[in-house]
């Protein structure tokens, strides 16, 4: 799908009711809680992300990033958290998108793919025909030893971004390495429906004013 304005913008990581009212104050379309993870940073309380989402407007994507491998298991997560997007960044073992979607109505779906490699292209497919909502790309690799599931600042082949982009009917995210400095670049590259960043926006852990103010200014400068 060709973009009809600018990304929306997906801030990740957010660790507190402060720095989503932050994140929200300054525009962010979606909001990031990191539940429980193999690896990588941001990981906050299932009781922190509730506080958090329970502030969220219905209008902003409040997304729980799950590592949970068993749709059981994801569901009931959510009815803890009581978000409105699910952020599923690992391949489900048990169980099948669909049976998310009658167990949560309602509740938005976005399946990570982590691009590796030309494979990447076919497994994004794939998914993207099983009733997601939008796929998000990111630079992890689930065939490490201690799986990377995201947060790892770094970017991976944009054009085989852009390829899978320009193969799917559903909306795409693009995380992995955005910062202001490489962001429009990345937009005018891929062309994604939504950009997703953590890491480039903190100081000492913190979520960083000055970068959230400079990443936003820079998607908002893009071409609509």
């Amino acid at each position: 799908m060709e973009p009809t304005s600018r990304p929306r913008v997906k801030i990740c990581c957010i660790s507190n009711v402060a720095e989503a009212k932050l994140a929200l104050r300054y525009g962010a379309d979606a909001l990031g809680l990191v539940a429980r993870m193999p690896s990588g940073p941001g990981v906050i309380s299932e009781s922190t992300i509730a506080e958090i989402a329970a502030i969220i407007p219905p209008s902003v994507g409040s997304f729980l990033l799950t590592s949970e491998l068993n749709v059981a298991d994801i569901v009931t997560q959510q009815q803890r958290c009581r978000v409105n997007t699910l952020q599923i960044v690992d391949r489900l073992e048990q169980g099948r998108f669909e049976d998310l979607r009658a167990a949560l109505p309602g509740v938005s779906l976005v399946q990570v793919i982590h691009v590796t490699g030309e494979e990447s292209i076919d497994e994004a497919c794939h998914i993207a025909e099983q009733g997601v909502d939008a796929l998000l790309l990111d630079s992890g690799d689930q065939r490490l030893p201690v799986k990377v599931l995201g947060g790892t600042g770094r970017t991976h082949d944009w054009t085989i971004s852009r390829r899978i982009r320009e193969s799917i009917n559903v909306p795409l995210f693009l995380a992995g390495g955005l910062r202001a400095e490489n962001v429009a670049i990345a937009i005018e590259e891929v062309q994604p429906f939504g950009v997703d960043v953590c890491s480039s926006l903190r100081t000492n852990s913190l979520l960083d004013e000055a970068k959230l103010s400079a990443f936003l200014n820079e998607v908002r400068k893009t071409p609509h």
